[in-house]
């Protein structure tokens, strides 16, 4: 009996190797490998593949519109390297997604399927898509949105006169257009056959389209821009946020109507105006506030200043003293003490980025804490 157990021990023994042989053996699995390198970022094989598949899904009613797998690819790949910069470009710049923003895009998404949350949730696991991931790239959009308003809108002081001039410009005049657009392109240093060959292309495209093509249809097939995939849509601008040459090419364009092909550094564009609308009202917020300042010099340090000022609010928050009154007797801004600090109403930037960032977080009859300004502290 002993004899046997030390042969089963045995045998378990010799088939260890074994097994671990077998797995040796086994083919190996294919590991996910990086496709482009984004800066600190990278794009990875299953991302370009789970990109891919997005847009198959989406042509699936109509896949011959897609280009050549190749391009395809391309086109792609492009996209996604160029959403990996807006995104890095916009985290260093601090700009985020809150979850009640991307809480937000969700519903609103749902309720263009006509579907509720939970019925969303199926309706992504049906198509292989991940609910997590599908809200990280909705936090990407939003953040890259974010980054192209602060762009476009973002930390430009702006007169009274400025603002005047704007409404009453006629670019501003002009509305909103919605253009689409099909890139060409040319390479930097190209030849000039290089060039006559896109131009050629573009020719043919512009053809084509004319010949009944839509024109999505043939920025998604033939356009080399970024946004190829989305049907060269940039989307609603207004004229006045364009490129001079383009606004002025905007404003005489018709709905629907398409461009001749366009030269320009990066290659050819057509484009077509696919819509115009009026532009939305201008909101101007402006502040009525009051000032009352302590100026630092060489005989008042920026401490005693400091200290001054706090005093000084001290007495108008326990309403010991009434704010103008103070301010007449004690102000050293020599604009605006005679009338009891009044500094009139003006956009938030009118005097200076310090009293900008804190004017828009006071309620109505709130006194700020001490600003440090370069001529010493003011309330």
């Amino acid at each position: 009996m002993k004899q046997n157990s030390a042969l089963l021990v045995l045998a378990l023994a010799l088939s260890v190797p074994l097994i671990a042989q077998a797995q040796l053996l086994q083919p190996m699995q294919p590991l996910d490998h990086i496709v482009a390198v984004v800066n600190d970022g990278v794009v990875l094989q299953s991302e370009l593949d789970a990109a891919l598949m997005q847009v198959q899904r989406q042509f699936a009613q109509n896949p011959q519109a897609l280009p050549p797998k190749p391009v395809l690819e391309r086109q792609v790949l492009e996209r996604l390297i160029l959403m990996k910069l807006q995104v890095q470009r916009a985290e260093e710049n601090g700009v985020r997604a809150t979850d009640q923003e991307v809480d937000a895009a969700v519903q609103n998404i749902a309720q263009q399927n006509h579907l509720d949350l939970t019925q969303l949730r199926q309706s992504l696991a049906q198509q292989g898509i991940d609910y997590a991931a599908f809200r990280k790239q909705i936090a990407e959009q939003i953040m890259v949105q974010k980054l192209r308003d602060n762009v476009i809108h973002g930390a430009v002081q702006v007169s009274d006169a400025e603002v005047s001039n704007l409404i009453n410009s006629p670019l501003f005049k002009a509305g909103e257009v919605n253009i689409a657009q099909i890139l060409i392109a040319v390479p930097e240093g190209a030849s000039p056959d290089q060039v006559s060959t896109a131009k050629a292309k573009a020719d043919e495209v512009e053809k084509r389209i004319a010949g009944g093509m839509d024109f999505k249809a043939a920025a998604i097939r033939y356009s080399q821009a970024p946004n190829a995939l989305d049907g060269g849509v940039v989307g609603w601008r207004r004229v006045d946020e364009l490129a001079p040459a383009l606004a002025d090419l905007a404003i005489k364009m018709q709905p629907g109507q398409v461009t001749p092909p366009l030269r320009a550094p990066e290659g050819f564009y057509i484009l077509k105006l696919e819509g115009r609308r009026a532009a939305p009202p201008v909101i101007v917020t402006e502040f009525h506030a009051r000032d009352l300042l302590i100026r630092a010099s060489d005989l008042v340090s920026s401490a005693q200043a400091d200290a001054r000022i706090l005093a000084l609010r001290k007495d108008i928050v326990d309403h010991k003293a009434d704010f103008a009154t103070l301010a007449r007797k004690d102000s050293q801004d020599d604009t605006t003490a005679n009338d009891g600090g009044d500094m009139g109403w003006f956009t938030a930037d009118h005097w200076g980025t310090v009293v900008g960032a804190a004017l828009p977080k006071l309620k109505d009859g709130e006194v700020s804490q001490p600003l440090q300004v370069p001529e010493g502290w003011l309330l």
